[in-house]
């Protein structure tokens, strides 16, 4: 990787005017927030109204896109995505790690990371890249699960519609710590100030009804309750 590939791209789309002592410069902060998250919302305009729609994603930071490549996918009869590829579209991703309780409301914020990737996406078509797209998809809900799944059918295929946006053009931003107080809060007391983390808990795996009975829960799903 070269040092401007390791870099986030400085377009006037993608860059931080607000907040902007929050912002991340390196691609490795791009790759970690979409590496922590499994859900993205994409922005599109379908019939001059803007839709914001949350939804699964996945990531191929050696995709054949510019700088890597961010997939989605959906019904072949969704609007939202039909339209896409005819316009620039938005992808942003959210993670929340901390509600930060300051001494006054002015002063609350979130510790977070997020990212914003916009750009012209394009329809996939050739057969393999629709099939590593899905794998990566089902991979960034659970990781390793599409190793374990059948091959998709001919009918799923026809049926799905596969995106896929450059990760060239893309921001991030961050925050980390305490509270930032007045000083004549801190003088004044009598408040509780902190951080509550947060983080994603998953529950224990339930069975399905028709599982077969000796079919024990693979390590991959054991993986995502594990302490």
């Amino acid at each position: 990787m070269t040092t401007d590939e390791a870099l986030l791209s400085p377009t006037p789309r993608t860059t931080v005017i607000r907040g902007r002592q929050r912002a991340r410069a390196e691609r490795s902060a791009l790759l970690d927030v979409l590496g922590s998250a499994r859900l993205c919302h994409l922005g599109v305009v379908v019939d001059n109204v803007p839709r914001v729609l949350p939804t699964v994603f996945g990531v191929d930071p050696d995709g054949p896109d510019r700088a890597g490549t961010l997939y989605l996918h959906g019904s072949v009869a969704s609007r939202s995505l039909i339209e896409a590829p005819a316009q620039d579209i938005c992808v942003t991703v959210t993670v929340v790690d901390g509600l930060v309780l300051a001494r006054s409301a002015f002063h609350h914020s979130m510790n977070y990371r997020s990212a914003v990737v916009v750009g012209l996406p394009r329809r996939v078509e050739d057969e393999q890249e629709r099939i590593r797209a899905l794998d990566a998809i089902v991979d960034q809900v659970v990781p390793g699960r599409s190793a374990h799944l059948r091959a998709h059918t001919r009918k799923e295929l026809a049926a799905t519609s596969v995106l896929a946006l450059p990760l060239y053009e893309a921001s991030v931003k961050a925050r980390a710590g305490g509270p930032v107080d007045d000083d004549s809060d801190i003088a004044a007391g009598g408040v509780w100030a902190g951080v509550v983390p947060i983080g994603e808990s998953v529950g224990r795996a339930v069975r399905a009804d028709d599982l077969e009975p000796h079919l024990a829960l693979p390590d991959h799903v054991f993986a995502l309750s594990r302490p």
